[in-house]
């Protein structure tokens, strides 16, 4: 919100500099951000109309004007095309500075003398989106009667400070004029001044002249209308089109004009009708219906939703209620009669519809904040009297005003030795009382306590904490004592949760894979590249009701098309190697209804390979890269012992490398090489191997504590173990075998060979493992380690028909 301070003394009188009304205002809890000093550095630039317009000899893009400043008359030369006799223009006369430092002199253009230069609204520091199209990019055009030698500063309004409010969202009401100028009155003790509406009304009556009928009254409480025939539509005096710009908006006409002055300086919204071209002359408010259209000011159809507020006539929508009105309807050069809307409508539906639409407006922004619903009939008679009083219209006798919920006054009990209590400051009841009377609260003894009646503007008052902050802030938050917190104080420390998911990373970050965060949202096109089939339960996804784009229109199911993305997006950019995981939710069906849940997932992605040198050969980011990577996180985190089984189903991954992760009768996740059609539609040259762990399960396995043993006393004995077994045995299945059997004194054990060649059966492989024996009481004898492994080799035989290879 920009506050003008020349117009915010229309209201109350100051006497303070604008910099230490800032202050005082900011010390209050309105904060100003930036005081700004309009034509700051702006010097010697006055009025003048161009008197003559002639050729240049030496140049076709120049004219020689001669311009009036009222006391002289200067020769300009200029290229300005937008310029003609008897334009009234801002002059910047000989050593005139100007917006940016420029300094004005004495020249000569191609041969011809030139004394001054004639000012575009850029050169005087106005914004240029704040100037008419017409003038934009050209020589500022001020009004015909407009006096000449006149300071421009004073003219244009540019001898004045912009008070730029950083508000709070509950303050509304402060989006307004004269909602500053109440802080600022009670600031300083002084009074307001607010316009008293008297214009005189034609002999007939608005009855009959207009219908209005409001469909949901839970969407729009009041709706006023009132009718203005004989409208002469043009330019608005320059006092109102310098105070629209000082606030950021672009002067339009009159008409237009008006309801954004009013809305400006009132808070209230109003919406200006083309009264001959509604149907019947009828208004009704009502929930649009689903696919209905409407072209709005901007000239973009929209297409409307049954949560949505509209205007409409007999005939359909005209306005979206609060948003933006309609193009059917606009208020063009040609209007004559015109229907002025001032109204209240629902906070939460215009917020929703403007989201939804996309369309944040001035007017859209005081709707979601809550106006005052007692102040609808105050604005649009302002705006009629301002038509008035321009000459630019006449006032159809009395007003529609369709005021279905009154409101009711909202009185809160007030308890100073409360006050006291929650800041901890005693502010006696009187000055209390003073505070809340000079805010336009209503205040009424109740013995030790007060009776405080909240003003209609003030939406954000509905409790005694409210009353108290109010009182805080006027008193001054600057003249509270500090004082030490006290009470009892504990330690934060991590939940087993927090420590369980820090841990995790730790580990995963430690063994060389870089942690992502990808969105939660995602393409609903990313079932068909993780090669789902319709019919599974991960394609149930839930569906965003206002997404930011198609891209991201669903809540994910998986991890991995997020991690696939930006593995690809890497490797189209020569990034071609790397591993990557991260922890996160999805959203997946519950199974019970059409309702979903979220749950943890972690997952990772590998492709390429790492390291290397000219003594080790690169490592491939493989199935047993990630393998061992998980071995090595279950081992940190102590989980039961983990089993990892053939997996064929899952149609994200390969059919053949591809591996449930188990323990305590719990499974844990999946690991493995993606489908090659998923590698194809992610367009991966190469394998990529992925998981994905559910840490509720993990978290639930979880128990086992590492023990640590001292450094054994008597040597262990190795021995190799090669055997002959069908293809088709899990190695995970064989290494349980040999661990049973070899009992405690089998220390270890690992597979550190697989052969397939003309010595080996067909369908058949040979697997060598290496296995360690050792005792801590004593030295093992070669008997004793014959005999183990004798029984390893019996016991194999006997469940997978395994032979001794020679």
């Amino acid at each position: 919100m920009n506050v003008s301070y020349n117009w915010l003394q229309d209201f109350v009188d100051l006497e303070l500099p604008p910099q230490e009304l800032a202050d005082r205002l900011t010390l209050a809890g309105i904060a100003v951000e930036n005081v700004i000093e309009l034509g700051k550095g702006i010097d010697l630039v006055v009025t003048g109309r161009i008197e003559e317009i002639n050729p240049h000899p030496n140049a076709d893009k120049l004219v020689i004007t001669i311009v009036n400043t009222g006391e002289e008359k200067l020769q300009i030369v200029t290229a300005a095309t937008n310029v003609k006799e008897g334009d009234v223009v801002p002059v910047a006369l000989e050593g005139a500075r100007l917006a940016g430092g420029l300094v004005i002199k004495r020249a000569k253009l191609r041969g011809v003398e030139s004394r001054g230069m004639m000012c575009s609204g850029q050169e005087l520091g106005i914004d240029q989106k704040t100037m008419p199209p017409d003038q934009a990019h050209g020589i500022m055009i001020l009004p015909p009667g407009t006096p000449l030698g006149r300071d421009a500063k004073e003219v244009l309004g540019l001898n004045d400070h912009i008070l730029e409010l950083d508000l709070t969202p509950n303050r509304g009401d402060c989006l307004s004029m004269i909602g500053v100028a109440r802080e600022v009155a009670a600031l300083l003790g002084r009074p307001t001044r607010f316009v008293e509406h008297s214009f005189p009304e034609l002999k007939e009556s608005i009855q009959g002249q207009v219908r209005v009928d409001i469909e949901d009254p839970g969407l729009c409480r009041r709706y006023i209308a009132r009718l203005i025939k004989n409208v002469r539509v043009g330019r608005s005096p320059l006092w109102m089109q310098s105070r629209l710009r000082s606030a950021g908006m672009r002067p339009i006409s009159n008409i237009v004009d008006v309801t954004n002055y009013v809305m400006l300086e009132m808070g209230q919204p109003l919406h200006a009708f083309d009264y001959d071209k509604l149907v019947d002359h009828h208004i009704i408010v009502r929930s649009a219906v689903d696919e209905e259209k409407m072209v709005s000011l901007d000239d973009v159809t929209r297409e409307l939703s049954r949560d949505m507020l509209v205007i409409t006539d007999p005939s359909g929508p005209v306005a979206v209620a609060g948003v933006m009105g309609g193009l059917s309807t606009e208020v063009t050069e040609n209007t004559t009669s015109i229907l002025l809307e001032s109204a209240y409508f629902n906070p939460v539906s215009i917020r929703r519809t403007s989201k939804t639409l996309g369309l944040r407006s001035e007017a859209s922004l005081r709707f979601e904040k809550g106006i005052d619903i007692g102040g609808c009939l105050r604005a649009v008679n302002r705006a009629v009297q301002l038509i008035y009083d321009m000459g630019a219209g006449e006032v159809v006798n009395g007003v529609v005003d369709n005021y279905i919920s009154p409101i009711s006054e909202k009185t809160i009990m007030f308890r100073p030795a409360r006050a006291t209590y929650v800041l901890g400051l005693d502010i006696p009841k009187s000055e209390a009382s003073n505070i809340l009377s000079s805010l336009q609260f209503k205040v009424q003894e109740s013995g030790e306590d007060l009776l405080v009646t909240v003003p209609s503007h003030r939406v954000d008052v509905s409790i005694e904490e409210d009353l108290i902050e109010e009182i805080a802030r006027m008193h001054g938050y600057d003249r509270v004592p500090a004082t030490l917190p006290y009470g009892s104080s504990t330690q934060g420390v991590k939940t087993p949760e927090q420590s369980f998911r820090a841990l995790i990373i730790d580990t995963l970050a430690g063994a060389g894979l870089h942690e992502v965060i990808t969105y939660s949202f995602t393409n609903p096109r990313v079932f068909d590249l993780m090669n789902l089939p319709m019919d599974s339960p991960l394609r149930d996804a839930i569906k965003i009701q206002n997404p930011l784009s198609e891209e991201n229109s669903v809540m994910r199911t998986m991890m991995l098309p997020g991690l696939l993305a930006v593995l690809a997006n890497n490797f189209s950019r020569r990034v071609q190697d790397g591993a990557i995981f991260e922890l996160g939710k999805v959203f997946i069906p519950s199974g019970i209804g059409n309702t979903h849940e979220e749950r943890s997932v972690l997952a990772a992605a590998a492709v390429g390979r790492v390291g290397g040198s000219w003594k080790m050969p690169p490592l491939e980011l493989d199935y047993y890269f990630l393998k061992g990577v998980l071995e090595r996180l279950f081992s940190v985190l102590g989980t039961d012992p983990v089993s990892f089984h053939r997996e064929t189903a899952n149609p994200v991954f390969h059919p053949g490398r591809t591996a449930s992760i188990e323990a305590g009768g719990r499974k844990l996740g999946v690991l493995g090489e993606l489908n090659p059609d998923v590698l194809e539609r992610y367009e991966f040259p190469e394998r990529v191997v992925a998981f994905e762990i559910y840490l509720e399960e993990l978290f639930a396995v979880l128990g086992r504590r590492n023990v640590y043993r001292s450094l054994p006393k008597f040597p262990g004995i190795e021995r190799d173990l090669a055997v002959v077994i069908k293809r088709e045995i899990p190695a995970g299945d064989i290494l349980k075998i040999i661990r049973n059997t070899g009992g405690e004194l089998l220390d270890s054990v690992s597979l550190f060979d697989i052969y397939t060649g003309e010595q080996v059966s067909e369908g058949c492989q040979s697997m060598a493992f290496s296995l360690k024996f050792q005792a801590r009481d004593r030295t093992l004898t070669d008997a004793e380690i014959s005999e183990l492994t004798a029984a390893i080799a019996s016991e194999l035989s006997s469940r997978f028909g395994a032979e001794l290879r020679g």
